[in-house]
């Protein structure tokens, strides 16, 4: 009887160490497939708000676009034809959500037939928490870099919380930044504090490093050369660089958090004499705009947001006119290098975009709006050279100087590389029929999130340069062809849409429309079709359309935002 007690207990012992695992597998399973296989893809359940009517903004971009016709009349050059509306659509995604639009998302703009489609739709991404936190990580690149920091004193995390939740309110963009300049406090309790301790390193406060950040993120000018020497190309001095660091000479922190020390002096040591000497705030122009009363911060903070000063609002609209066509408006220089305010004809747009910007209360989403209504944001990314310069059976020379000068002057579209998060993003929504957002599965978005960090460390990220024109690796490329993630997203899981396109009776023809629509944002073109149904014939079904998937991710149109 003890022989049969003691199998019977090994027996439940085996069977709850088997069990249980496969109690959790089968767990998942559910819950992955419940949340995906649920979202049919129902056209209906999205809503779309309907912008307001904006006189003043369409005014804004008739301006903007006389001043694009002037850019390129001078070199003359024609402007490239318009692009197809889910062309814009995808350049509208992934500027602002940083992903390709979902399958739900374009069946459900294709059901759009009502005029101004592209306003409506630009709404439902502004509307949409994705843009808050999308937009929140690209600005802070600029005001806070990329690193972790000193984790002691420096959250950002904490930071970038602040500012979606910034965004999300709608708050001022000349607000946001004073807060930055001037915040106080404890780190972890006031997002914006970590502005301030992003400048801490082993221990210590080093204001050159938030001095010289503040002119480049917020007035989008460099100066950083005066830290040690007069400016060898620019008017920058070393002395008002020196003067510029000192409002943020009397920042301490202590236990209570951020504060700063009244009577505390700024002393720097003099790199030829070693002497060293006290250093008192002063700007580089119009001290008038410092105010009388506040912080030495609280000052700066007026002086770099006043009204009348025209580098920060230039600098927002080319910061934001950057993120939303890939490179900055003077695409030969980078975006925190722009020329004095009057001394460049070809800035002139910017002029036109920062003024209507600081006239309607420093509002970033309607300076997207104005920046994604003109001709230079809907044209195609196709420049139509002159006979002269085509072949005879009409096919396009790819002329270097043309359409280089034809990117220079905003003729064309430019072919921008897509950022890391923008691939595995793209790569992870076309795994899915449904729009991976704030809405989905606890178990997608925690995949995507982990799945994003990991493709992205191996990938390779440009930090606060990811605004500079970079070349593409044969590491990166290989991740792409030959990856884990390549091969986990294009299998025939019964989870992902590549599953779900397998095992759906269609045609060959509509599981090739789709697949191409899922990777693309478009249709295939008639010879695409053909190649690609003989393949289908030819070819196990499954098979095919892992192949297309795969194909359709490693080509450049899928790597490039154009």
């Amino acid at each position: 009887m003890a022989i049969f007690e003691k199998l019977e207990a090994k027996v439940v012992v085996v069977l709850k160490s088997f069990i249980w695992p496969v109690l959790v597998v089968v767990g998942v399973v559910w819950l992955t497939t419940n949340s995906v296989r649920s979202a049919a893809v129902d056209p209906t359940s999205i809503t779309i708000p309907t912008p307001k009517s904006d006189s003043t903004a369409k005014e804004t971009v008739v301006l903007v676009n006389q001043e694009l016709a002037r850019l390129r009349s001078e070199a003359n050059l024609e402007m490239a034809n318009p692009a197809e509306e889910l062309t814009v659509w995808r350049r509208l995604s992934l500027a602002l959500h940083g992903t390709i639009p979902s399958l739900e998302e374009i069946r459900r703009f294709e059901a759009d037939q009502k005029p101004e489609r592209l306003e409506r739709w630009l709404e439902y991404l502004l509307n949409d928490s994705r843009f808050d936190d999308y937009f929140a990580e690209r600005l802070a690149r600029s005001y806070v870099g990329v690193e972790a920091g000193e984790f002691l004193i420096f959250r950002r995390d904490r930071f970038l919380d602040w500012l979606a939740t910034q965004l999300h309110a709608r708050r001022p963009y000349d607000e946001i930044v004073r807060d930055m300049i001037s915040g106080t406090g404890v780190w972890t309790g006031e997002g914006e504090v970590n502005f301030i301790t992003s400048g801490f390193a082993n221990g210590e406060f080093d204001p050159n490093k938030l001095s010289a950040r503040s002119v480049r993120a917020f007035l989008g000018q460099r100066m950083d050369c005066a830290q040690c020497h007069d400016h060898p190309f620019d008017h920058w001095k070393q002395g008002e660089f020196e003067g510029l660091t000192a409002y943020y000479g009397q920042v301490v922190n202590s236990l209570a958090g951020v504060a700063d020390k009244h009577g505390k002096d700024y002393v720097v040591e003099d790199r030829l004499t070693l002497e060293k000497r006290t250093v008192s705030p002063s700007v580089p122009f119009h001290p008038e705009w410092l105010g009388e009363n506040g912080s030495r911060r609280e000052q700066l903070a007026r002086w770099i947001t006043h009204p009348e000063n025209q580098r920060f609002e230039r600098a927002a609209a080319n910061r934001v006119w950057a993120l939303m066509f890939g490179v900055p408006f003077l695409s030969h220089r980078p975006v925190d290098d722009l020329p004095d305010p009057g001394t460049n004809p070809e800035t002139a747009t910017l002029d036109l975009l920062g003024e209507d910007f600081r006239k309607h209360g420093y509002d970033l989403r309607r300076l997207i709006r104005v920046i994604a209504a003109t001709d230079a944001f809907r044209m195609s990314s196709i420049y139509p050279l002159p006979n002269s310069e085509q072949e005879n059976d009409g096919t396009i020379l790819q002329t270097a100087a043309t359409i280089q000068q034809a990117k220079e002057r905003w003729a064309v579209f430019p072919l921008v590389r897509l950022r890391p998060e923008q691939v595995i993003g793209s790569m992870l929504q076309a795994n899915n029929v449904r729009t991976i957002d704030q809405n989905s599965h606890l178990f997608v978005r925690a995949l995507r999130f982990f799945r994003e960090n990991d493709f992205v460390d191996e990938f390779g990220d440009p930090g606060v340069d990811e605004l500079q024109d970079w070349s593409g690796t044969i590491s990166q490329a290989l991740l792409r062809m030959n990856g884990e993630f390549s091969r986990e997203l294009t299998s025939l899981n019964p989870m992902g849409s590549p599953g779900r396109v397998a095992t759906a009776g269609s045609t060959p023809e509509k599981k090739i429309e789709t697949i191409y629509l899922v990777c693309l944002t478009r249709l295939p073109t008639a010879a695409e079709k053909q190649y690609f149904i003989q393949r289908f014939e030819n070819d196990k079904p499954d098979h095919a359309v892992e192949d297309l998937y795969w194909t359709l991710f490693n080509s450049p149109e899928f790597s490039w935002n154009h």
